[in-house]
């Protein structure tokens, strides 16, 4: 089936399991999820495929082992995509990312010497701005205090060095165009957006060459 956005019954679904994150909740509405949530979630990534690569969904569990906060299911769905896309709904509407979510030590390091250079460092700064004058945020999951080792405190890009990672970022909350092929549109406009980012992240970071135990 051709994607035609979500309808209100998958919020709603997200509202109940915000209010009631349990088993009972979960396997008296999974139809629901499967149909409502998951199912259009299935057809927009086999749309976008063609453009933006392979996907994964997200297992709907959370690994509780490690935390304090037992609730057994995520209250999102979420998938990425190949070409480095994210895509999210939840109660508060729907989320696009694209970037780098995570970097290995080694694509840290070369991150830094990309944003140290004037040439590409610039460049950078020319992106983000354009994303941030189109709406789209430009962040990371986690940043430095203070300038990393071996660069100065008034680095004229020190904010960008902090960062250990770069991704954009667009949260639309909810209204009637989530439930139309206008969802799609919303999605590509934030990916198509993101590729010259991610073009200057691809030739200045690329992939790590770490193995997987020393990427940690």
């Amino acid at each position: 089936m051709a994607f035609s956005g979500w309808q209100m019954t998958a919020i709603d679904f997200f509202d109940g399991l915000e209010e009631d994150n349990s088993r009972e909740y979960w396997l008296a509405n999974k139809a629901v999820y499967d149909r409502d949530v998951k199912s259009p979630m299935e057809e927009l990534l086999a749309e976008l495929a063609d453009e933006f690569g392979g996907s994964k969904i997200f297992r709907p569990n959370r690994d509780v082992r490690f935390s304090s906060d037992k609730s057994p299911y995520k209250t999102t769905i979420a998938a990425t995509l190949d070409g480095g896309g994210y895509v999210q709904l939840s109660g508060a509407g729907l989320a696009v990312g694209a970037g780098m979510y995570w970097m290995a030590p080694d694509q840290l390091e070369r991150f830094r010497q990309a944003i140290d250079s004037d040439r590409t460092g610039r460049q950078l700064e020319a992106l983000i701005a354009e994303r941030r004058g189109a709406g789209v945020e430009v962040t990371a999951h986690e940043s430095l205090k203070t300038a990393p080792r071996g660069y100065p405190k008034d680095h004229p890009r020190i904010e960008l060095l902090r960062l250990k990672g770069l991704i954009t970022w667009r949260e639309s909350p909810v209204a009637p165009w989530l439930s139309t092929k206008r969802a799609k549109t919303r999605v590509v406009e934030v990916l198509r957006g993101a590729r010259p980012m991610l073009d200057w992240l691809d030739a200045n970071v690329g992939a790590s060459t770490l193995p997987d135990p020393g990427r940690r």
